[in-house]
């Protein structure tokens, strides 16, 4: 057992960066992260070669994929696939996001990344509902 205590807690950007990004578990199958985005911010991340789930912890932004644009508020989670390119856009408030790699952040081959790019996503993949 590995207890996550700071998990989800927003942390401001450091000298001039956009966003704040701390790794909490690499395991050999996930990893698990914290992402803050403050108000107004901005994401600039590249698609992974891994699977995503964003759990919303604090904060209200919209979500836009390959597939889709939904708006996320805390309690919101999101599964993003490997290669989907996606962004957080109007951050209305400072946004702190729980993240989920699985396989581990970094594990698979990078070359796989402009073949997962040009892979189709189609399909819901958030019941807005």
């Amino acid at each position: 057992m590995h207890l996550i205590g700071r998990a989800g807690m927003y942390t401001p950007p450091d000298g001039g960066e956009p966003n704040h990004w701390i790794v909490h578990l690499n395991s050999d199958e996930l990893s698990l992260g914290t992402y803050s985005i403050p108000a107004g911010g901005v994401d600039d991340q590249e698609p992974h070669t891994e699977d995503e789930v964003y759990v919303v912890q604090a904060g209200r932004a919209t979500l836009e994929t390959g597939s889709g644009i939904v708006p996320v508020e805390p309690g919101s989670v999101v599964f993003v696939p490997a290669g989907e390119t996606h962004r957080f856009t109007d951050i209305t408030e400072d946004l702190a996001l729980v993240v989920v790699f699985a396989p581990r952040y970094g594990s698979r081959n990078p070359g796989l990344r402009e073949l997962l790019a040009r892979t189709d996503h189609a399909g819901s993949l958030l019941d807005a509902a």
